[in-house]
């Protein structure tokens, strides 16, 4: 008899009593090695993708803002009285027509005094000029000393003085007849009246203004592109917009031109495209959806989007080479339907696993399987 047997005969009476728990773990003395954290047991398969380059086109459909091709305030010009005002809003006018009449008396009274003026130092200037060219022509007479020279200075002088005086005249005539004309408030442009805010007897300044004129037969489409779609915008020709107003109706647009900056505090550059309104069917102020297709000139490395880990200090991708994790650090770029843009020290042909999580530590070891 053997000397387990012989010690098991002994201690039966004792074991009995001893729970089961202690019986199993003394009966598997010899523990099972626990394995390092991270560490990818043989039995845990994971999957993974070859990564091929592919094409990105997508579709976005971006808020935007009709607003008016040129929109001013008018004001008067010179303080005085509303004589007649000619519009109301929803008028549509054309470039020079007359909106309002400015009445103010002293305006008018300066421009007769300047143009009297004006009279009187015209008068003066032409006998000055009559009496030097009377006296220059008889100084080259064939009798000498018939008018002393002293006297034909004197005469060329006064000539020039009253020159000057009927020139400053003139100057300061074309100015009040300017500063009447102030008076008539006409159309900058073509257009139609959206704001009146001055009726026939009200007294107006140059702090207020009277109507307000916006051109709307053609109309810019402003749309902040986020930075992200800035470099793959298609150059495409014309864009589709919709608006609220016809739901089931999109619009044209074509560019015109681009902010080049990024606003600091939308992340976004303006672009404006421009909308031809003839008829009057859309409206300046109107909110509106505006299409834009992104493409990239050259093939991108998409990825589904469970292959991007994030934490808090980076994203990044787990690639298995030689069946071992690697952890790259990624950018990304544009969602489409077929994946996440990403950009990072990858190449096509990388084995990349479908699903990534911290918990797979680098440098551990992997058994994979490709995803199909």
């Amino acid at each position: 008899m053997t000397i387990q047997r012989l010690l098991f005969r002994y201690m039966r009476p004792f074991i009995k009593g001893l729970p089961l728990c202690f019986l199993i773990a003394c009966g598997n003395s010899e523990q099972q090695p626990t394995g390092q954290a991270g560490v990818t047991t043989p039995g845990d398969t994971v999957l993974v993708f070859i990564l091929k380059p592919d094409s990105l086109r997508k579709t976005v459909e971006l808020p935007a803002e009709l607003e008016p091709y040129q929109r001013t305030d008018l004001y008067a010009r010179v303080q005085g009285f509303v004589r007649a005002m000619k519009v109301d809003i929803g008028s549509r006018v054309v470039k020079g027509q007359s909106l309002a009449v400015i009445e103010a008396p002293e305006v008018n009274s300066r421009l007769e005094e300047s143009q009297a003026t004006l009279q009187s130092v015209k008068a003066k200037w032409a006998g000055s000029r009559d009496n030097y060219l009377r006296l220059y022509r008889a100084s080259r007479t064939s009798s000498p000393g018939i008018v002393a020279p002293v006297d034909l200075e004197r005469a060329l002088d006064q000539m020039l003085t009253d020159s000057s005086a009927y020139e400053a005249a003139r100057k300061q005539t074309q100015a009040s007849r300017d500063i009447s004309g102030y008076l008539n408030i006409n159309a900058p442009f073509s257009g139609v009246i959206t704001a009146r805010k001055a009726d026939e007897g009200a007294l107006v300044g140059t702090t207020q203004p009277l109507l307000t004129i916006q051109d709307d037969r053609t109309l810019r489409l402003r749309i902040a592109v986020p930075e992200t779609y800035t470099a793959a915008v298609s150059k495409i020709p014309a864009i589709r917009f919709r608006v609220d107003a016809y739901p089931i109706r999109s619009f044209t647009a074509v560019p015109a031109r681009r902010t080049g900056t990024i606003d600091p505090n939308t992340r976004t550059e303006l672009w404006e495209y421009t909308v031809d309104n003839a008829h009057q069917e859309l409206q300046a102020g109107a909110f509106a959806y505006a299409q834009l297709g992104l493409q990239r000139d050259g093939l991108s490395l998409l990825v589904p989007p469970s292959a991007v880990s994030t934490t808090q200090e980076k994203k990044f991708i787990i690639r298995v080479k030689n069946n071992m994790i690697e952890w790259v650090d990624v950018s990304q770029g544009i969602s489409t339907d077929k994946g996440v843009e990403i950009f990072g020290r990858l190449q096509a042909g990388d084995t990349l696993l479908v699903k990534a999580t911290d918990e797979r530590k680098p440098g551990s070891t992997a058994v994979w399987k490709v995803q199909h």
